[in-house]
């Protein structure tokens, strides 16, 4: 399941020249990096990983940040077509740049959820929007073989105190969902809103379902399961 061609960030296209052994040179496609400060090294040595392994047709992907990247797909779903494509800290420009490797291997299905991070960095719910609505039309476009299932942000909860960049941004997360529902109708995707069934009375994250107020434990994943196991199967 290797990929020939990429495009990658300069950090990612270093790695891949490492790997070519006695003077043999690889083909790699470049692009221009956002800037440094926005990509933990986590990101470009997962990216880089990514991009080696591949996909295929069959493969499902689990695609986003820190949510999907905390899961053991395969296992809960107990299916070996899925794969785990979340890396922690990632934004929608993130997910952008490190597309190419899974669209050229066309894969069945792509289950999409970002826009946490984004939401830290005070962005405004149409741009964080306009963002993963750009993902969800390059996805389109360029595998349109591909089932693309586009899930809600999760509800967050602030009590922890744990995230001060999250600090009151909770109705920016709500609104960022009332903008993707449609438009995920509109551009060809199935919408699947995952924010009601981890929200408490006031609706915020379930603090049986997290010990931080924004990633999940495990019962979280097993209602993340039962959600998306049906479009799974399907």
């Amino acid at each position: 399941m290797k990929t020939r061609n990429f495009i990658l960030p300069v950090a990612l296209v270093a790695t891949a020249c490492l790997t070519s052994c006695g003077g043999q040179s690889s083909e790699v496609t470049t692009t221009t990096p956002p800037p440094a400060e926005k990509f933990t090294e986590l990101y470009y040595q997962r990216a880089s990983l990514f991009a080696e392994l591949g996909v295929d047709s069959t493969t499902i992907v689990m695609l986003g940040n820190s949510l999907t990247h905390g899961c053991e797909w395969h296992e809960l779903l107990d299916n070996n077509k899925v794969v785990n494509r979340g890396i922690n800290g990632d934004i929608a420009e993130g997910i952008d740049l490190r597309l190419n490797s899974i669209l050229e291997g066309k894969p069945a299905k792509i289950f999409l959820l970002t826009g946490a991070n984004d939401v830290s960095h005070d962005l405004t719910p149409d741009s964080i929007a306009f963002a993963i609505g750009a993902l969800v039309d390059r996805i389109r476009t360029e595998s349109p073989s591909t089932k693309l299932y586009l899930q809600s942000l999760l509800p967050i909860n602030n009590s922890f105190g744990r995230y001060k960049k999250m600090a009151g941004k909770e109705q920016v997360i709500r609104d960022i969902n009332t903008l993707l529902e449609p438009m995920a109708a509109e551009k060809g995707a199935t919408w699947i809103n995952l924010y009601p069934y981890f929200c408490d009375d006031e609706q915020n994250l379930r603090k049986d379902l997290t010990n931080d107020g924004l990633h999940l434990l495990a019962p979280g994943y097993l209602i993340w399961k039962e959600v998306i196991m049906p479009y799974i199967e399907e």
